[in-house]
């Protein structure tokens, strides 16, 4: 089998079981960056929000900014992980035009946060990652490359950077190699990143905006052949940005490396990067091992050292966690696991959450997330959460239906008005005329037309074949545009045939 072509994903488990590990980056809803006091606003007109410390000018000093601190602590408690009583920043040297100081301050082998652990559902099972490290640095400028093909630095005519990110407080969440998913490593990478985005929302400490950068994942993945226990080398695919994308790299990567194992070739450690239009990545650089960016001890900044007692309180003070809220709401609902599971995993248990909170009820705010909702987001490829309605538009709709405004072929249209701009659910029914015919007299004009054009099955119902209304109700129903009550129209079509129903 080529090396360019990718073995059919059951083919390649039945060969080779793969391993994973997830390199998670986190930024930090500081008012301030990690070292100076410059704004981390999104969106900022370029280099505006720099200072003299994230340029690295001559002189500058850093000053470790405590909020960052503390928001790292939290996260690592809700990680399960334990905290350091002590420790400190590095230096991680590297030459890249988005760090202008050519070294990132970061922490190596001293890490804030350590052994942690966050429980996952996948298919019914419960898979626990397991936390190796949660630490603090500054995230990077960005860097444009423009002109050529890819985007990229290679064959590109010249790169542009922006500083206004660099220095901003990032938090890298890395687990420890995840062996043992199997067919269901694509599931379980994607679960992972659900359920991390969730509690790290939860807390408060970052908008996880993965369109803005403000999450993203690094994913390794090795093969090993089955019934080996020496694990494959891996590859690390860097930044990617959605939680689909996440599991359709580990797909990918799994596909692509074995192809090349199947055919003798071997795996070459390096980086790569994810292209959504193929769900396929290709090659970036040799990946560095740790030695090759010559950590050391920040010398500018002192060691961080947690009182016990502070972090005893921060742990107090923790919200609600996910795992925790989704057992309360699932029995608040009433609904079932499957039914749990499959809202966790399309993202929608805030967004049903927050139409309840608005006032519709759980099954009605569900059954619009989960069915039209659902299949609106899967057409365009977005999360459920960027579609351009509200939950309170949605518990809006809910009222209107039950009030006998709407039923629900009216009630889609309205949604698809309000995804489309056309305003609030009410603009949309009066520009659109989509109000139910309340008027039975109205409705006992449509009533008689359609029982004058179908006189076998009028002359069925009278005889006693009081199925056959279906059709009669239908032909109301085609003739009102959808705009009549099937149950009320069902009603006076039987009371006018002079059958009880």
């Amino acid at each position: 089998m080529s090396a360019e072509t990718l073995m059919p994903y059951d083919e390649a488990l039945e060969r080779f079981e793969p391993v994973l590990g997830l390199e998670t980056h986190v930024e930090l809803g500081t008012v301030s960056k990690m070292f100076c006091g410059c704004p981390t606003t999104f969106g900022a007109p370029p280099n505006t929000h720099v200072c003299p410390v994230c340029l690295a000018l001559p002189g500058s000093l850093p000053t470790a900014n405590v909020a960052a601190i503390e928001a790292t602590i939290r996260i690592g408690l809700a990680l399960n992980c334990s905290i350091a009583e002590w420790c400190r920043f590095a230096r991680k040297n590297y030459f890249y035009p988005d760090m202008p100081k050519n070294y990132q301050i970061s922490q190596y082998d001293e890490p804030l946060c350590f052994d942690g652990y966050l429980d996952v559902e996948v298919d019914g099972r419960t898979v626990r990652i397991e936390i190796e490290r949660v630490h603090l640095e500054e995230d990077t400028g960005k860097s444009t490359h423009v002109g050529g093909a890819t985007g990229r630095i290679h064959g590109a005519d010249y790169s542009i950077v922006d500083y206004n990110r660099a220095g901003i407080p990032l938090v890298e969440i890395v687990t420890k190699p995840i062996p043992g998913t199997d067919r269901l490593a694509p599931e379980v990478a994607r679960a992972y990143g659900i359920e991390l985005r969730e509690l790290v929302r939860g807390l408060g400490v970052s908008d996880v905006r993965m369109e803005e950068g403000s999450m993203r994942f690094d994913v390794n993945v090795s093969l090993m052949p089955r019934g080996s226990s020496e694990w494959g080398t891996r590859t690390e695919t860097k930044n990617v940005n959605s939680l689909r994308s996440v599991e359709r790299s580990v797909r990918g990567e799994i596909e692509r490396q074995a192809a090349i194992l199947a055919d003798g070739g071997r795996i070459i450690q390096e980086t790569r990067h994810f292209h959504e239009n193929t769900g396929t990545t290709t090659s970036g650089r040799s990946k560095e091992e740790a030695q090759d960016y010559r950590y050391f001890p920040e010398p500018d900044l002192v060691p961080i050292a947690p009182d016990p007692a502070w972090v005893a309180t921060l742990k107090a003070a923790l919200p609600e966690l996910p795992g925790t809220r989704r057992k309360r709401l699932q029995q608040e609902w009433g609904v079932s696991d499957l039914d749990m599971a499959a809202m966790h995993n399309a993202d929608a248990i805030a967004l049903v959450e927050a139409t309840v909170a608005a006032g519709a009820p759980p099954a009605d705010a569900r059954k619009w997330w989960m069915g039209e909702l659902a299949r609106r987001a899967n057409e365009t490829g977005l999360p459920l959460s960027t579609l351009s309605i509200t939950p309170d538009q949605i518990a809006r709709v809910c009222a209107m239906v039950a009030g006998g405004a709407l039923n629900d072929k009216l009630a889609r249209q309205v949604l698809e008005g309000v995804l489309n701009g056309e305003g609030s659910p009410d603009e949309v029914v009066a520009a659109r005329g989509l109000q139910i015919v309340n008027d039975e007299g109205e409705l006992m004009e449509i009533i008689d037309q359609v029982l004058a054009s179908n006189a076998d099955a009028a002359d069925k119902v009278r005889n006693g074949k009081v199925a056959a209304v279906g059709a009669l109700v239908g032909g109301v129903m085609k003739a009102s545009r959808g705009k009549a009550d099937a149950g009320r129209a069902r009603e006076l079509i039987l009371e006018r045939l002079g059958v009880s129903g």
